[in-house]
């Protein structure tokens, strides 16, 4: 099954490394936070993946045309200039890296790739700059059991402060950034039927917008709710949050096997 990443936004609210690079290559433990979502598809099983490019793409192309070489030990012979892996990428990733625009929406991008993915039928298809604890096989499975086009994982995000309860001035109650207790968003991680190219118009299509919207009133949207782990990297304050959920090994995102 075919996994759609769009990779292409200018990530503004993160410009502080998004002004070098794509904001699907900003790295969290020394590694782009693209590199942790296709793990997190592939530990479970999907290794098919349609890169939509725009912003910077030439970073993204590069990044896994030297893949190989950079994530094995290699033995380098100056004289001959031959070159052996020792010890090699153990990665089975097939990966398409289609230009979608510099200025295409996220509806947009979907768009380009259409005749990439209807072939394939369902695909699944998620956010470059988002990483969770997501069981994408009861994902999948709860799309195929409602039959409709599309399912988005809906999560309910960390509140960005600590909630204070008062008594007059003195505080009674303090919880740690507490999981907002309702206001399901939407969390990416999306399972969709080829249809859902009828909804879409052209490089200025907002996929959150009308097309979402119709698709609701047209009873075609399901929503799979995800309690979970879930953090998106809007900001250098959601960068560092993940650094150190990577530095401590409490990335309850990293759902696959490697040593962190």
């Amino acid at each position: 099954m075919k996994v759609v990443i769009l990779c292409g936004g200018l990530g503004t609210r993160l410009s502080e490394e998004t002004y070098l690079k794509p904001k699907p290559m900003v790295t969290i433990g020394g590694k782009p936070i693209l590199w942790h979502i296709m793990n997190i598809y592939s530990a479970q099983g999907f290794n098919e993946f349609v890169l939509a490019l725009g912003y910077k793409s030439e970073y993204i192309k590069e990044y896994f045309l030297n893949f190989y070489a950079l994530n094995s030990d290699i033995s380098v012979n100056l004289s001959s200039g031959q070159v052996s892996y020792l010890r090699s990428s153990e990665k089975n990733w097939k990966i398409d890296l289609i230009d979608t625009g510099d200025a295409s929406m996220t509806g947009g991008r979907l768009k380009r790739l259409q005749s990439y993915i209807e072939p394939h039928g369902t695909f699944m298809m998620t956010y470059g700059d988002g990483v969770a604890n997501v069981n994408l096989n009861e994902l999948l499975n709860f799309h195929k059991n409602h039959g409709k086009y599309v399912s988005v994982t809906s999560v309910r995000p960390p509140a960005r402060f600590g909630n204070i309860v008062f008594q007059g001035n003195q505080i009674v109650d303090f919880h740690e950034k507490p999981q907002t207790g309702d206001g399901w968003v939407n969390g990416g991680y999306f399972v969709m039927e080829p249809s859902i190219f009828n909804y879409l118009e052209n490089d200025l299509t907002v996929l959150e917008g009308k097309p979402l919207e119709k698709l609701a009133s047209d009873g075609e949207l399901m929503g799979y709710q995800h309690d979970g782990f879930w953090q998106c990297m809007d900001t250098i304050r959601d960068k560092n949050l993940l650094e150190e959920l990577w530095a401590s090994n409490t990335a309850k995102w990293k759902v696959w096997n490697e040593k962190c």
